[in-house]
């Protein structure tokens, strides 16, 4: 019990943790929320999937095996009483009770029997009628069962851990961003950084943003259009907690962005090919002083004060930093006076990138070209829209252990095992009846049925 006390508040201080930490969310975000330092930490510590991590599964199969320990060991006392065809009665444990009630009735011991063993058979599961020294009296028991609802809490959280186990297995979670008008048919895995190819396409038909007088984004709204064979076979419109759900696979509006141009290759605008320009801030170590320098993809410059030499080689949509996926940035590479050629990560959601690599220049993206790529389109951006794409084939046998719990719990806290004696004995010319009983659970609610039933009884004698 110790060791279950103990792994129950683990789970129940990292549970906080996990409710405080959103999950799942774009590393982006924790980037920008937590920093470098502790993005890191947390990162490695699997703070951002920590219902996926190993120590938090290890936490569940602790307690897990706990609990069977525990069930087992308890077990073959629970089911002697449980399932017994004939159970022990001692008459004078109840005589000893102090919770009883009594009344006398001038009928004879004979008829006091065959009016009272029927009524109580009705409104019990198990009766039976015993002789005593000087009268008679009559057992009677029900909910047997109900000692086995703590089981029943038991078993469904083998089943959580079952179905948590399947969908980690079987299951993924990975993101995706389309741009307006495009299409794919994989998805990136969180953590792992692998493609998983799915069995169908998704299309972005269109994507629409709405925003707060703030500027905050008040909607987006995202015109999805699953593909299989090149045909459409289902639509919808998603929004933030309304996902497309098709085949086991579910897909939620997560984030969006503005598209830029695809750094490593050229697109026609109004006839004329065009490439997008980029604003680059390079901040000298030495002197404090910035610099503004535009460029395009693929052409050096050079860094002023006689730092080196700067190219941006490429752009990425998802570029990946610590096995994370940080948004778009551009890659470049540095090649000081007096050292090797270094690569340079420059995302455009975080100006001080940079500052990590502690080189003589702190180097930025301050802003680049936004290109028409779509002249119906107004206004004149280009977004795409950010997908988490999940599966989890275990997620029904999850609902099956918080349907079982559920049971459990009620049979548990709301249902008892009930045993009933009605103790029938000559008093001079009369008959005293004694009503007494016990429950596993609920002793107040007992006592006040011993008090009803002795109600009952003495009504039932004087209707006869």
């Amino acid at each position: 019990m110790k060791l279950t006390v103990v792994l129950l508040l683990s789970i129940a201080v990292t549970s906080i943790i996990g409710t405080v930490i959103p999950q799942n969310e774009n590393p982006a975000a924790y980037f920008r929320e937590y920093g470098e330092f502790f993005y890191q930490l947390f990162s490695m510590l699997g703070i951002f999937d920590m219902y996926h991590s190993w120590w938090f599964q290890l936490l569940i199969l602790c307690l897990t095996l706990n609990i069977v320990v525990c069930s087992i060991e308890r077990l073959s006392t629970t089911w002697k009483i449980v399932f017994v065809n004939n159970p022990p009665f001692n008459i004078s444990r109840f005589r000893k009770l102090s919770q009883k009630e009594s009344f006398n009735s001038g009928h004879k011991l004979e008829d006091l029997r065959n009016t009272y063993e029927p009524f109580i058979a009705r409104r019990f599961r198990y009766s039976r009628v015993e002789r005593t020294d000087q009268g008679f009296c009559i057992f009677a028991e029900k909910g047997r069962w109900t000692r086995l609802g703590v089981y029943a809490i038991h078993l469904s959280v083998v089943i959580l851990l079952i179905g948590g186990l399947i969908g980690s297995v079987f299951g993924f979670a990975g993101y995706v961003n389309i741009p307006e008008g495009e299409k794919v048919d994989t998805v990136r895995l969180r953590n792992v950084d692998t493609i998983e190819k799915l069995d169908f396409e998704i299309s972005c038909e269109d994507f629409d943003v709405s925003f707060y007088p703030n500027g905050a984004p008040k909607e987006y709204r995202s015109s999805l259009t699953i593909l299989e064979g090149g045909k459409p076979v289902y639509k919808k419109d998603i929004v933030v907690n309304d996902p497309l759900r098709y085949k086991g696979i579910n897909i939620f509006q997560s984030s969006y962005g503005q598209m830029p141009s695809d750094a490593a290759r050229k697109r026609k605008v109004q006839g004329k090919d065009t490439q997008n320009e980029i604003l680059l801030n390079f901040t000298s170590k030495k002197t404090g002083t910035a610099y503004q320098v535009k460029t395009v993809v693929g052409k050096p410059i050079d860094i002023p004060e006689q730092i080196g030499q700067f190219v941006i080689v490429a752009y990425k949509k998802s570029a990946l930093f610590g096995g994370q996926d940080i948004g778009e940035a551009y890659v470049g590479k540095l090649t000081p006076k007096d050292g090797n050629t270094v690569d340079i990560l420059l995302p455009l959601h975080f100006p001080q990138f940079d500052k990590m690599r502690k080189g003589a220049v702190v180097i930025s993206v301050a802003g680049q070209e936004t290109e028409t790529f779509r002249p119906d389109k107004k206004p004149d951006i280009w977004y795409y829209t950010g997908l988490q794409v999940t599966k989890d084939p275990g997620v029904w046998v999850v609902y099956t252990g918080f349907i079982v719990i559920i049971i459990g719990c009620y049979i548990t806290f709301f249902m008892s095992h009930q045993r009933l004696c009605v103790d029938v004995n000559k008093s001079g010319k009369n008959s005293k009846v004694i009503v007494t009983g016990t429950a596993n659970k609920n002793k107040l609610g007992m006592e006040n049925k011993i008090k009803r039933m002795a109600r009952q009884l003495e009504d039932l004698v004087k209707e006869g």
